[in-house]
């Protein structure tokens, strides 16, 4: 078949049996603005892409990386060092081809935040870091755009201690806790997010092992954690967008 002559209706014909038409209207008007595309960001934007959003904007300046390889959807033998915004961008218009596609090749942070687009109607963050996740939660709450955020997955194997809630009712996740303490300092008293209620495991040290902020070893992580979340992250944006 020619990708060109697929319709929205045909490639929506099995969620069209579980979504009333006005809620599959409520996605094709909507606009996701997605941030981060690691392991959660990646595989949120193709869920929502395939849920029918006609729209998105996604964000991110990173490379597909070897270390990528064991969780992203990116990461393929034959991505290594394009840059990551590209590739998703190309599973997403052969997904989705008649969802319009915006790519910011920028990283969010605080001293050079993206701009959120006008007419944006939620925001998917799946960013690494405290200081552009707190940024970016002040300016969602200023302009009153509803904000999923996804806290921390390394170190984590059990996908069924994944949850969604409000920040300042989760327990167990050391980053929820930083954030509540520092969203209160900011005023915010409510923040949708994608948490895991699993005690973090201490990963194994690796002197050659790939590293973060402040040469700290990464976090270790498996396939099937930071994916959950990512599917978890979309359905909540689907059920908040369709008023489910």
């Amino acid at each position: 078949m020619n990708p060109e002559t697929i319709t929205r209706s045909q490639r929506l014909a099995r969620s069209a049996l579980l979504l009333e038409s006005a809620q599959l209207q409520r996605l094709e008007e909507a606009h996701v603005m997605l941030l981060g595309l690691g392991g959660v960001g990646s595989y949120a934007a193709e869920a929502m892409a395939r849920s029918g959003v006609g729209k998105m904007t996604i964000v991110d300046c990173d490379d597909v990386a070897v270390s990528n390889l064991n969780r992203q959807l990116p990461a393929l033998a034959s991505t290594i060092g394009m840059q990551k915004t590209a590739v998703v961008a190309q599973r997403l218009r052969d997904a989705a081809p008649d969802m319009e596609l915006n790519i910011v090749d920028q990283f969010y942070l605080p001293e050079n935040p993206v701009e959120i687009p006008a007419d944006c109607t939620l925001v998917l963050d799946a960013i690494d870091t405290i200081s552009s996740k707190l940024h970016l939660a002040e300016k969602c709450a200023e302009r009153n755009i509803p904000l999923i955020s996804c806290m921390g997955m390394g170190n984590r194997l059990d996908p069924t201690q994944i949850r969604i809630g409000d920040i300042f009712e989760t327990s167990g996740c050391p980053l929820c806790r930083v954030m509540r303490r520092e969203l209160r300092k900011r005023g915010i008293s409510s923040l949708r997010c994608v948490y895991s209620a699993e005690e973090a495991i201490t990963p194994a040290f690796d002197e050659n092992a790939e590293t973060k902020g402040k040469g700290r070893q990464a976090p270790g992580s498996v396939a099937f954690v930071p994916s959950v979340a990512g599917l978890y992250m979309a359905y909540e944006a689907v059920r908040m967008i369709c008023g489910l």
